[in-house]
């Protein structure tokens, strides 16, 4: 159990910091949606799929639940797990997209070049979705539902979702989709302050799920059109009802 573990905090941060205040203030957050509907989690762990655009605000708010007592489990940590070095995948994704990708002597896949190929076109990006997607998936599933989750023993596990539109399948793993969304053009002003080109963003908006379709899928959006401090209260809201 103890190795299992280590493998499962390799890819999911376990920490829990802290715990939420006695009262909370209001908050803009709204119900909407599909219902939710979960199988799978042990004990009493209720698990939340989150999700939102670039620049919505979603890894904050990840932060802001960590720090309330989630458990975080990010996606885009768990599809590097399955293609570290010695990953079977590997040799699919040298395959398809080049050997020189792999370091001949430490095993180590050039994720830069990769990404520079994978994402030259659609049709390369469906293609390297193709082969992590499925190892991916069943990782996820295998660290939400077996022993290793039971023994970390969270009461909230948050799995950060960056394409909600990719793991459809998996929804019946959540008991909820938390959804951040913010204007689009906030959004662009948002990522050009973290250096951000915005031809760059406006190419990232382009592959990425609509504000509708998260909407759609949503069984909680939190409005990030304000400040950091309105974000807060609008996380603190929602952890409240919970």
């Amino acid at each position: 159990m103890a190795g299992e573990l280590e493998e499962l905090r390799a890819a999911c941060d376990v920490e829990r910091l802290g715990a939420l205040p006695a009262e909370a203030p209001a908050a803009r957050v709204s119900a909407e949606g599909m219902p939710a509907t979960r199988r799978g989690a042990p004990g009493g762990m209720r698990t939340v799929f989150l999700a939102g655009g670039i620049a919505s605000g979603k890894s904050t708010v990840a932060k802001l639940l960590r720090e309330r007592g989630a458990w975080l489990c990010d996606l885009d940590q768990v599809s590097r797990e399955v293609l570290e070095p010695g990953s079977e995948l590997l040799g699919e994704i040298a395959a398809e997209f080049g050997s020189d990708l792999i370091d001949p002597f430490t095993g180590e896949l050039n994720r830069r070049l990769l990404a520079e190929r994978a994402f030259a076109s659609a049709e390369a990006t469906e293609r390297l979705e193709d082969i992590e997607m499925p190892a991916i998936k069943a990782r996820l599933a295998q660290i939400l539902t077996n022993t290793c989750c039971a023994a970390a023993a969270p009461t909230v596990a948050v799995v950060e979702v960056p394409l909600l539109d990719r793991v459809e399948d998996l929804l019946p793993l959540a008991d909820e989709v938390l959804v951040v969304v913010a204007p689009l053009a906030l959004r662009r002003e948002r990522a050009q302050g973290r250096g951000m080109d915005a031809a760059d963003f406006d190419a990232r908006v382009e592959h990425q799920p609509s504000d509708d379709y998260l909407r759609s899928h949503a069984t909680y959006v939190i409005d990030n059109a304000g400040d950091a401090r309105a974000l807060e209260a609008a996380v603190d809201a929602w952890w409240g009802e919970r």
